[in-house]
């Protein structure tokens, strides 16, 4: 019987597995973590530099929410038009060009297909890393910057600007400061007064305003800001705000101690040399230069005589 290659091999009809979950369990997760978490907690966050070999600069950043970035830092290299930035010239400054992807398996639903928000994503980021990149050291040069989202568990945009400054650092591009980044969101109704600091992707759903902040923390500098959604008053944006920039302030020495642990122990210098003692010692090597290049050490008694025509090493 011939087979139909083109044909899917599974079942004509098929099922959801969220069918068979339990009507209650299927918010629950969220609901409880909205609950338990303290609004103006940072999740806990994994940081490291240098895993990709084939890469000059790289980082890794995970959230406890879920949240997978990996960037990498190619360049400089030479710019094919002319330089970007602000403040200078083009023919003074280098060119940071910024990439954002999501892999197919980040999520579920229209979050995890490629669309019309990577590239807003890749111009925030830009925009909050130029800031820290001192651009004007790279003439008619080019950064790449390229994070991949591998797993969407919310603070998306945050995660991938805390791992694109430390793979800029580990690529050795000089900065300005690190940058920190921390992202907001806002229920909607009467009960989301209060805004969240990393909020998690089911958070994120929910949300009815999000900010995200970053900060160059040793400068005291916003780097970037982007927010969508009605957050109600000035005053509260305001809040948020001044959430997200205490936020950076705490997440920075986390994404410092993963530098410092990644940097090479420097070589350890030999110890000087002892100083020489003409009193204390009885005997000394004494060099005796022949012709031909011939040198030949003997141990011969202290004559204060022979000091003038020979070379005495006292050690």
């Amino acid at each position: 019987m011939p087979l139909d290659h083109r044909r899917v091999p599974g079942p004509e009809e098929s099922q959801s597995p969220l069918l068979y979950v339990p009507a209650g369990q299927k918010e629950s997760s969220g609901e409880a973590g909205e609950g338990s978490r303290d609004p103006s907690a940072l999740q806990p966050l994994f940081a490291r530099v240098g895993l990709l070999s084939q890469a000059k600069g790289s980082a890794y950043v995970e959230l406890d929410g879920g949240t997978k970035v990996l960037c990498s830092v190619a360049g400089p290299r030479e710019a094919g038009g002319g330089g970007g930035g602000i403040g200078a010239p083009a023919e003074q400054r280098g060119r940071l060009v910024c990439e954002f992807r999501r892999a197919p398996f980040s999520g579920r639903g229209a979050r995890s297909r490629p669309g019309e928000k990577e590239p807003e994503l890749a111009l925030a980021l830009q925009e909050a890393l130029e800031p820290a990149v001192r651009l004007a050291r790279y003439p008619r040069a080019q950064l790449e910057v390229s994070a991949l989202l591998l797993q969407d568990g919310g603070s998306s945009l945050a995660a991938a600007l805390c791992a694109a400054g430390l793979a800029l650092a580990d690529a050795g591009i000089e900065l300005y400061d690190l940058v920190a980044a921390c992202a907001l969101s806002r229920a909607a109704g009467p009960s989301g007064a209060e805004w969240r600091l990393q909020p998690t992707e089911p958070e994120e759903r929910a949300a009815a305003a999000r900010l995200t902040v970053a900060l160059l923390p040793s400068l005291n500098q916003v780097a970037g800001l982007l927010g969508s959604g009605d957050g109600g008053q000035a005053d509260s944006w305001a809040q948020a705000l001044r959430l997200g920039l205490d936020g950076c302030q705490r997440l920075y020495p986390l994404l410092r101690q993963s530098l410092l642990r990644a940097a090479k122990p420097t070589a350890t210098l030999p110890p000087p040399p002892r100083s020489c003692d003409f009193l204390t010692p009885k005997f000394a090597p004494l060099s005796f230069f022949w012709g031909g290049g011939v040198t030949q050490t003997q141990n011969l008694s202290l004559n204060p005589e022979l000091l003038p025509y020979f070379s005495v090493e006292l050690c």
